[in-house]
């Protein structure tokens, strides 16, 4: 099949055989979702701003409380962004002609950089340097310690001899050991490795470990799922007094891994069985833009791309308000009805959608189903259901991206996204060790600060305080500046 290519701003958006826009785009609004939710104001705004279990006014964890708002989904979304593409990574680099031995140096080195991301960043931060009424010395050291990332993780051109980029990546890193060695924390203490972003450390786990589980499984889907079994037999077994409990809460190296980080498998795996399906489809040249002709006649998808939609916004609303036989009749008919749109899946694309919006209700539905199981869905501390729940809300959010992305031609509308997803370690770093201390420097968050003293107005803020990160995302990715790990 032909590449069709089509040219967006100074993105190559092309429908075939390149990137897996959609992907990016879900990659993107999960991240950007997530920075969002950190910045949004305490107070008293309505109960679904928040995470579930921090409910408002006081923002005290609460176990007790059941269901999920948006804010429990940006995490599981960016873990399941981060399963679809290691298919994706890993075939490209096999097709290449990268044997296993190549795959497990690059697994060992992502593990080390997602490491070090993860420890490094969390010292630099200004309010874990400097909880409360930062100095300005916090807000410069929080800048120049982003700035020391770059030659340690930004891709250099190939065309460079690797001595050079080696010589580079090293300068990096010893600025960084310098920088670490010079700080202290309110505690008087210095640099510790225990002392790091958890989010980051959970992502380092999974990184390595559903990458060489997907490896061994690569050809064989059962026993991929076989692990699920087995992680579940070990996790119900670790709630019992005995020696699953005992081996299960050690760890020989607890500042980096422990086994309970292993429940996010449960997002991990089933996502790269998605992406093994996207991989495929994409050596097709699929999704593929659709004709304008067929596109005034897609009903199904114009269909697909509203339902995959109006099912998170369900399953949010009735969840939390634990309306739960309602939400799961209610999105067991919107999925049926969808697929029942596909049941004669003639064109690649309808084969494709297919199979992922299947997967997608398979997920979904095991999650509604287990929903009563452990009290009903949480994130803290996650229920089985969390991890199926988010996983088959991810599959039927992502079909709508590409539908719109990859068949409706609508990259340049989900630019932003797509171009954030293409680089999320930047994106992640870069509120509270760029935006914020820039802001906060030239006397811009201050002010803003003392105008927008209403929970609503501070939600607007927050969006502002969003919206300049992704731009100034979206400005590096354009040039081709990228944070790789």
């Amino acid at each position: 099949m032909e590449r069709e290519t089509k040219k967006s701003g100074n993105m190559d958006v092309k429908s075939a055989g390149g990137r897996a826009l959609g992907l990016d785009a879900l990659r993107g609004f999960a991240i950007l979702t997530m920075v969002l939710s950190g910045i949004i104001p305490f107070g008293e705004l309505p109960e679904w701003m928040y995470h579930a279990q921090v409910p408002p006014p006081d923002h005290v964890f609460d176990p007790e409380v059941r269901g999920i708002t948006w804010v429990d989904l940006v995490f599981p979304f960016f873990l399941f962004s981060m399963g679809v593409a290691i298919p994706l990574a890993f075939t490209r680099r096999m097709d290449a002609g990268a044997r296993r031995r190549d795959l497990l140096v690059k697994v060992a080195e992502r593990g080390f950089l997602l490491a070090f991301f993860a420890i490094y960043l969390h010292h630099i931060r200004p309010f874990v340097l400097q909880p409360s009424d930062q100095d300005p010395w916090v807000w410069w050291t929080a800048i120049g310690g982003a700035l020391i990332l770059f030659p340690i993780y930004t891709r250099l051109p190939d065309t460079w001899s690797r001595s050079v980029r080696w010589t580079i990546r090293g300068a990096g890193f010893a600025g960084a050991i310098v920088l670490l060695s010079q700080l202290t924390y309110p505690d008087e203490s210095g640099f510790s490795l225990y002392r790091s972003d958890i989010i980051l450390i959970v992502l380092t786990n999974m990184a390595v470990f559903s990458s060489l589980i997907w490896m061994v499984t690569r050809d064989r889907t059962n026993l991929r799922l076989g692990v699920l079994v087995f992680l579940a037999a070990c996790i119900l077994a670790a709630r019992e007094p005995g020696w699953v409990a005992a081996f299960w809460n050690e760890s020989p190296l607890p500042w980096l891994f422990r086994f309970d980080y292993l429940k996010y498998l449960f997002i991990l795996i089933p996502a790269t069985m998605i992406g093994d399906r996207l991989a495929a489809a994409m050596k097709q040249g699929l999704p593929s833009v659709l004709p304008d002709r067929s596109l005034r006649g897609a009903f199904r998808y114009h269909v697909t791309a509203v339902t995959g939609v109006a099912i998170m916004i369900i399953l949010l609303a009735g969840l939390l308000s634990r309306q739960v036989f309602l939400t799961t009749a209610a999105v067991a008919v919107l999925m049926s009805v969808t697929l029942w749109l596909f049941r004669d899946a003639q064109s690649g694309n309808d084969r494709l959608f297919r199979d992922m919006l299947l997967w997608g209700a398979f997920w979904l539905m095991l999650g509604l189903v287990l929903e009563p199981f452990e009290g009903g869905i949480r994130k803290d501390h996650a229920t089985f259901s969390y991890y199926f729940v988010t996983t088959g809300t991810a599959i039927w959010f992502l079909v709508p991206l590409m539908i719109w992305i990859d068949l409706f031609r609508g990259a340049r509308v989900f630019s932003l996204l797509v171009r954030n997803g293409q680089n999320p370690m930047i994106a992640y770093a870069g509120m509270q060790n760029f935006v914020l201390p820039v802001l906060t420097l030239t006397g811009i968050h201050g002010y803003l600060l003392s105008v927008t003293g209403d929970p609503w107005i501070g939600v607007l803020r927050a969006i502002g305080y969003t919206v300049i990160l992704a731009l100034l995302v979206s400005w590096l990715t354009r040039r081709r500046i990228f944070w790789r790990s």
